[in-house]
């Protein structure tokens, strides 16, 4: 059995794998779903939290495993698991993106949503006057990241969510063939997503070889309204 490591994405935290991390430990495996810094039940102050605080946190994380883990990042979470690949290649046994940004060497994820001209997501992000951080406009919520999801965890969403650092994604990621480049990929596509649209869900995946890319009718939150089916294909690598 492995060991899995969920990393949100933007605005989350590790509340939005509620229903994933015990479906996976029912197929046998480990599962860990931290709150990045900022995120969640961490409390770091938003002026402090960097990409390099995100990924440094995995990687503590990573290396407290003995054995070579599965690593999977939502949307954001892409970003940040590609980075952290480059650093401990050997110990991940495969990164999964689950409609994941993955930016090439050079490229900071932010670049990735600029070119994303059908997202909602710029449309409906607002930056904060007092803090370096973006909210989302809260009547746009449903249609960026739950279309497909239930009232009650739209309203769980609603009431967790909390504002996005912006330096982490604005900050240009750092990667070689010989670490992050050797590490086997899985792309899980969300055809219905409008935060990460299935237009650049498919350039990113068909950019970079990838072992297997399985797609999922869903919108942004396949862990929300789909999560049985999301938690069978992981198990399944």
């Amino acid at each position: 059995m492995s060991t899995f490591v969920l990393i949100h994405g933007a605005w989350h935290g590790a509340w939005c794998w509620y229903k994933t991390v015990p479906l996976l430990e029912k197929y046998g495996h480990a599962v860990i779903a931290p709150d990045l810094p900022g995120h969640g039940r961490d409390r770091t102050p938003l002026s402090m939290v960097s990409l390099s605080s995100y990924v440094d946190k995995v990687c503590r994380i990573v290396d407290a495993h003995p054995e070579p883990i599965v690593l999977v990042g939502h949307s954001l979470g892409g970003g940040i698991i590609t980075q952290t690949a480059e650093y401990r290649p050997e110990r991940i046994k495969v990164l999964v993106y689950i409609a994941g940004l993955l930016p090439k060497h050079g490229e900071a994820m932010f670049d990735l949503v600029q070119q994303d001209t059908d997202s909602l997501v710029l449309p409906n992000m607002e930056v904060l006057a007092d803090q370096p951080a973006s909210i989302v406009r809260e009547g746009a919520l449903k249609d960026l990241f739950y279309a497909d999801c239930t009232d009650e965890d739209v309203a769980l969403a609603k009431c967790s969510l909390v504002p996005q650092p912006i330096a982490p994604g604005r900050t240009p990621l750092r990667t070689t063939e010989l670490n992050f480049g050797r590490i086997p990929r899985v792309y899980i596509e969300c055809l219905r997503d409008r935060a990460v649209t299935p237009t650049l869900q498919r350039k990113l995946y068909t950019s970079l070889p990838f072992w297997k890319v399985i797609s999922m009718d869903t919108s942004h939150s396949p862990f929300f309204s789909a999560s049985a089916e999301l938690a069978a294909h992981l198990a399944s690598l």
